[in-house]
């Protein structure tokens, strides 16, 4: 019998992903500040953190591998995560890591993970480890996208054959964006290589530099419905979802499979 696919937008580009039994966990930042960037949303609810099966890291960088929300899920914890953190790992406590380049696989109950390619600079500022980034497909009863952060780059056409929903940042924390990421409308072309059924935009409107965010910046609100816009023009096809930071989609069975 197959089950529905819940999927909870904690923020920035933290997902809690409920498939087929088990609960796996991306990139958790759980605190309300990071560094020079506060959390403008509220607060993480407990329950998104409990009884994770995996944690996924796409890559080192701070506002994704944030070492105090891994110490909050337990050292014991099993992560994910990209080759070439293994040193960062160990010198931390961390005591049940698996790291992956593209293409490997894993599984974490039912659900087989598949590391996939992203282009996106994998150092740890300001002296860690200079390691590889990834996105990842969760492949069970569904397919599952989660991209991290990456540009766009030739292979994305050949990530899945048929991918259910596709998780895609689409703007930041602040109000530019760096190489190695994507715009709107550059997360809205990748649908036409990547071909999923949905998609839901991540990557924004969570956390802003200190001091911006009682300004109420655009960056924190217009990117989502930026990448609705464009996407109802480059790939019609494809359901798109704004799901809000600290809020969940349920994706019906009968939903994906009509």
């Amino acid at each position: 019998m197959r089950n529905a696919l819940h999927i909870t937008y904690v923020g920035h580009a933290t997902c809690l992903v409920e498939m087929d039994g088990v609960r796996l966990l991306t990139d958790p930042v759980l605190r309300d500040r990071v560094g020079y960037i506060r959390r403008q949303v509220r607060g993480v609810n407990p329950e998104w953190c409990s009884r994770i099966d995996a944690v996924l890291i796409s890559h080192a960088h701070l506002d994704h591998l944030d070492l105090p929300s891994l110490r909050r899920l337990g050292r014991d914890a099993r992560v994910i995560a990209p080759a070439g953190n293994d040193a960062l790992f160990a010198r931390h406590g961390f005591r049940n890591v698996e790291l992956l380049r593209a293409g490997e696989r894993t599984r974490v109950g039912s659900v087989e993970i598949e590391a996939t390619r992203a282009t996106h600079d994998g150092a740890r500022f300001p002296f860690g480890p200079v390691a590889d980034t990834l996105g990842y497909v969760m492949h069970g009863e569904h397919a599952v996208y989660f991209a991290g952060d990456t540009d766009l780059f030739p292979e994305m056409d050949a990530i899945h054959a048929s991918l259910d929903v596709a998780l895609l940042p689409v703007w930041g924390w602040g109000p530019t964006l760096g190489e190695g990421h994507m715009t709107p409308r550059r997360a809205a072309e990748s649908l036409r290589m990547l071909r999923p059924r949905k998609a839901i935009p991540i990557h924004w409107g969570t956390f802003a530099p200190l001091g911006l965010g009682w300004l109420n910046p655009r960056f924190l609100i217009d990117p989502p419905y930026d990448f609705v816009e464009h996407a109802s023009d480059l790939a019609p096809d494809v359901d798109v979802h704004v799901v809000h930071p600290g809020t969940g989609f349920v994706l019906p069975v009968d939903l994906l499979y009509s």
